[in-house]
């Protein structure tokens, strides 16, 4: 048995055992990267932990340690109630609203997850307190940063367009742009029906309080709990309280955590007569340390999106001044960071390391482009890019594909630009999974949910775009042959 062959049975070996006896997946591939890495790979530490992603795990720990202290000191509150103020309290376009907000700071040049570290923590806040599918407003995000990813401005679309342009191959700027705006559009649309969004709309408008025209019932068209109760969210997803995220251990699987509120951060107000939460005067005040906290998010995007500088270093570097200025507000904000969330995608993405260091994928890449009927290869170079991307860099992925896929573009059997456009939207529309860097974020952000259950349906979730998005990519612009 090959050695290529070997690491991808090792892989399917930890998913099924992750599955099955509840281990962090993460430890798993640690385990597996060492074992693999040094046994079948020859490899020395420092080749297994070449794969360690390093970047992304400071961007992990940034980001929630930020809006840990933001939840705790109510920012997060504050700008709930001003995004449904901004909306006239239509909860069911604050999905929109955000899938707009991360699309267009991808389009004018932001770094896909550094618009989603931005965005993320905010609309999933929002979702937690209106009940409103962690799953749903996830997906906006992610589909929404990579609708504009691919502007002739963009980062993903200048790296793509500069690879067609290397390898001498037509390409279409507008196209490939307009490809992944509509796909990741209609699979938004798709995915807000499905998870409840429809019944937001049905609801109408939220009085100030939080229900629709100040009745009895929450946005998400249930009964609103008492402070400190849990409710299921839309679309069956996981509950949200008014507690604090868990920290690392603790959680059971399928627990919801019901308890106190986050130091700093204050109560809903309950009317006795209808148990439809309003919101107390300390929640819509801005405080010194809310009005330092908003301050830290606008350096943070000015910081990204002008300066280029890395979101996670900077996210700590503003969250360890605000726990200096505050600390009774922070204190807890470090336990909050999603550490087994840290843990899950680090080893993940450590044994995939191992994987492109021992050229399993490049194995696997080469392996379909000798297939010698163009629309067969075509189409599963569309699902090794998904499959991989899922787990490993869209752009790398990119980069290593479509020079794959040069030979048979040379011969003009398949549309040079319908393909490129297939293979971007397959390698990046999957960064929905919980194992790529959008995704991660996405499930380290949620607040007050059941973190195992979370990560669950986003797998499934990712599982099923892989599944279905790279045939779709392949059937409406391969096989039309554009280009």
């Amino acid at each position: 048995m090959s050695p290529e062959l070997i690491s991808i049975l090792v892989l399917v070996v930890v998913f099924v055992i992750a599955t099955t006896r509840s281990v962090n997946m993460g430890a798993l591939a640690f385990a597996a990267a060492f074992a693999v890495g040094g046994l079948v790979a020859d490899l020395d530490a420092d080749g297994i932990f070449a794969g360690f992603p390093g970047d992304l795990f400071v961007v992990l720990v940034g980001v929630t340690y930020l809006f840990a202290i933001a939840r705790a000191n109510g920012t997060t509150d504050w700008l709930v109630h001003a995004a449904v103020r901004l909306v006239r309290g239509r909860v069911a376009l604050i999905p929109w609203v955000m899938f707009a907000l991360t699309g267009a700071l991808t389009a004018i040049g932001a770094v896909s997850p550094a618009a989603v570290a931005i965005v993320a923590p905010i609309a999933l806040s929002f979702a937690a307190r209106y009940g409103i599918s962690p799953l749903l407003m996830g997906a906006m995000v992610v589909h929404g940063a990579q609708a504009g990813g691919f502007s002739p401005i963009s980062i993903y679309g200048s790296i793509v367009n500069g690879i067609v342009e290397r390898e001498k191959l037509p390409g279409n700027e507008v196209v490939l742009f307009l490809a992944s705006l509509a796909a990741n559009l209609v699979i938004a649309a798709v995915v807000f029906v499905v998870c409840g969004g429809l019944k937001l709309w049905a609801q109408g408008a939220v009085a100030d309080g939080g229900s629709p025209g100040g009745g009895p019932t929450r946005a998400a068209g249930r009964p609103a709990p008492a402070a400190g109760s849990s409710t299921p969210s839309a679309g069956g997803s996981a509950p949200a309280t008014d507690s604090p995220a868990p920290t690392a251990g603790s959680r059971a699987a399928g627990a919801a955590q019901v308890g106190a509120a986050a130091p700093g951060t204050a109560r809903l107000r309950t009317h006795p007569a209808t148990a439809t939460p309003t919101p107390s005067p300390a929640e819509t005040r801005l405080t010194p340390a809310r009005t330092a906290t908003l301050t830290s998010l606008l350096a943070l995007v000015v910081a990204v999106l002008v300066f280029d500088l890395d979101a996670g270093l900077t996210a700590i570097t503003l969250a360890v001044v605000l726990s200096t200025a505050w600390p009774e507000d922070s204190r807890k904000a470090t336990g909050q960071i999603a550490w087994p969330t840290v843990l899950l995608i680090c080893g993940v993405l450590t044994y995939v390391g191992v994987l492109d260091e021992m050229g399993t994928i490049t194995w696997a890449g080469e392996g379909v482009g000798g297939i010698g009927v163009p629309l067969l290869a075509a189409v599963l170079l569309c699902y090794i890019g998904a499959l991989v991307s899922a787990f490993a860099s869209s752009v790398g992925i990119m980069g290593a594909l479509i020079p794959l896929a040069v030979p048979f573009l040379e011969r003009g059997e398949i549309g040079a630009i319908g393909m490129i456009a297939a293979l971007a939207v397959s390698a990046t529309v999957v960064d929905v999974s919980p194992f790529s860097t959008n995704g991660a974020l996405v499930l380290a952000a949620a607040p007050d949910v059941d973190r195992e259950r979370f990560f669950r349906q986003l797998m499934v979730y990712g599982g099923i775009v892989v599944a279905v998005v790279p045939a779709a990519a392949w059937l409406v612009m391969v096989v039309p042959g554009w280009g």
